[in-house]
């Protein structure tokens, strides 16, 4: 069963007196617990094609689908429950919060969704990730891949089906980029996630069960 659906996909930016084409005519399904990587240059319309599917940025023509929601119907209002719900987001720049603790950055999406603490969860993403000792730790403290783990583990934190990450060893040396893919490939699996990765590595992509590639705004055949 398809968990992700986009049709006829096209999105267009303004440059200069023109129009660029970010995406153009993009089909894809992704099925549910897949792990599909995207590989392109950049500029092939890799990011653009991650935040439509995450609900950060509309389409101009074509439909989207996420777990049965109709992305393209929805209210600012309703796609920010979407986005708290139902995707996490792993970024280059790992976006933890300066003054919250490695345990209250991965707790933070279900204090925005006023959830109540999942203590069995926080205890057994710490130890899968590898973080038991640093859990009230600041990220000034972390290392580079630490950082990286406590942005995995704050992705799961609302058990969303779906996990979308851009670049997410973009920042990091090759040996701590293949285990925080890696890390990425087991968290999925073991809870039962979709994952969407954007990179540039081929090594990294061929973690995956399937490798598309974009060009032009378009999926290459």
């Amino acid at each position: 069963m398809d968990i992700i659906t986009v049709r006829k996909l096209k999105k267009y930016y303004k440059s200069g007196a023109g129009l660029v084409k970010a995406l153009d005519g993009v089909d894809l399904t992704v099925a549910r617990g897949e792990f599909v990587s995207v590989m392109g240059a950049s500029g092939s319309g890799k990011t653009t094609l991650l935040n439509i599917i995450g609900g950060v940025d509309m389409p101009d023509e074509g439909e989207v689908y996420v777990d049965g929601a109709d992305l393209a119907r929805m209210g600012e209002n309703k796609l920010a429950v979407f986005r708290r719900r139902k995707v996490g987001f792993v970024f280059q720049e790992y976006n933890l919060i300066p003054t919250l603790t490695v345990e209250e950055n991965i707790l933070f999406p279900l204090d925005l969704d006023g959830s109540a603490s999942r203590t069995g969860f926080l205890e057994e993403i710490l130890s899968l990730l590898g973080l038991e000792g640093r859990r009230q730790s600041y990220p000034d403290t972390l290392s580079g891949g630490q950082k990286q783990r406590v942005a995995i583990a704050r992705a799961l934190a609302a058990k969303p089906p779906v996990i979308l990450a851009d670049e997410p060893t973009g920042s990091l040396d090759s040996r701590n980029g293949q285990n925080v893919a890696g890390l990425l490939k087991m968290t999925a699996e073991h809870y039962h996630h979709t994952l969407v990765m954007v990179t540039h590595n081929r090594e990294l992509a061929q973690l995956a069960d399937r490798v598309i590639y974009m060009e032009d705004g378009k999926i290459r055949k």
